[in-house]
């Protein structure tokens, strides 16, 4: 019996265990292999995304494509305009000039005119007086002489002369008044005529201020940090700088040269007769610095907005057409020592403006 029990022993059968095993890899496998279907699948549906959005993005560059054609036709035709209007100016400047010598001589001339009219009136005013004291005389004597009699009547000629003269001097008079109130309405007239012309040159250059904005707004509204506060583009002094420096890093030349290309675009348009200019202006928070390379908040600012003015430059930005500004920390745009505040009012404004 014991011999029986030992031989039950050694003949135990394994391939259960075997079998278990197996079936665990089994399972192992396909859930890998399910899991790869479907990273496979995902995959496949994120690349058909980015076909269709590649797309898309096509189709919007071609039109956009369009639009600058259309523009840059119309600004062809402006620059015609601008052109003949240019020539308008010119001539109405040099005939107001000439308009301002004419009326200069006319008051000279009249002024002597009315000189003399005065001096021709004292004289009659003295003959009166001379001829009412010889009739009174002769009125007391009752006997006139030949030569009195000849006196009187070359005095009275005189008179009538001077009479005559004198009515001659005031229809110039009168006639010198009417040119000059008719000159005075040309000028008026020429003066409207300067003003309208100065009126539509600040429209064009604020026209030029909105296309310029516009597209800039347009390239950088993926930035949510960047703002607009009414004329002005605000940047971020974190998006072009690191702390308490002012060499621009490599995102902040990104988005320079977004700017960069926006404005040269405008720049083609802008007639050379315009005076325009790009303000940057650097502003920090009121926490003060005290380096040796910065000892205040102004120099910071005026660091980086000269940093910002040179790598501009360096893009094709004309140097005469930028300045550059530091306002250190005395001009915030937000209140308060909160991180939010003291972040908004660490800035760099572009400002498009005439000189």
């Amino acid at each position: 019996m014991i011999g029986s029990r030992r031989r039950t022993k050694s003949n135990i059968n394994v391939w259960p265990g075997y079998v278990d095993a197996l079936s665990a890899l089994l399972m192992l496998v396909i859930f890998m292999l399910l899991i790869y279907v479907v990273s496979q699948l995902y995959l496949s549906q994120t690349l058909s995304d980015r076909n269709s959005e590649l797309a898309r993005l096509n189709t919007r560059l071609a039109e956009i494509s369009r639009l600058l054609g259309l523009e840059q036709e119309k600004t062809d035709a402006l620059q015609q305009e601008m052109v003949s209007v240019q020539d308008n100016y010119s001539d109405s400047l040099a005939l107001n000039d000439m308009l301002g010598a004419e009326l200069d001589e006319k008051n000279e001339q009249l002024r002597a005119q009315q000189f003399d009219a005065e001096a021709q009136a004292l004289r009659i005013e003295d003959l009166n007086e001379a001829a009412g004291e010889a009739q009174q005389t002769l009125d007391e004597e009752q006997l006139l002489s030949f030569e009195q009699q000849t006196l009187i009547t070359r005095l009275s000629n005189q008179i009538s002369a001077l009479q005559k003269q004198l009515g001659q001097i005031t229809a110039a008079l009168r006639l010198q008044k009417d040119l000059t109130a008719e000159k005075d309405a040309e000028l008026q007239r020429v003066g409207k005529r300067l003003n309208t012309l100065l009126a539509e040159r600040v429209n064009q250059l604020e026209r030029y201020q909105s296309e310029f904005f516009g597209r800039l707004r347009e390239i950088l509204s993926d930035n949510e940090n960047v703002r607009i506060v009414g004329d002005r583009f605000l940047l971020p002094s974190e998006l072009l700088f690191a702390s308490a420096s002012a060499s621009l890093g490599p995102a902040g030349k990104v988005e320079l040269d977004k700017l960069a290309r926006v404005l040269l675009n405008v720049v083609e348009e802008i007639p050379d007769d315009i005076e325009w200019i790009l303000r940057i202006d650097g502003h920090t928070d009121l926490i003060p610095i005290n380096t040796a390379e910065f000892p205040s908040n102004w120099e910071l600012s005026t660091a980086r907005a000269v940093a910002v003015v040179r790598y501009l430059s360096e893009q094709g930005v004309p140097d005469k057409r930028m300045v550059a500004a530091g306002f250190g920390e005395f001009f915030p745009v937000a209140q308060g020592n909160s991180a939010q505040a003291l972040q908004k009012n660490r800035r760099i404004e572009l400002k498009l403006t005439d000189r």
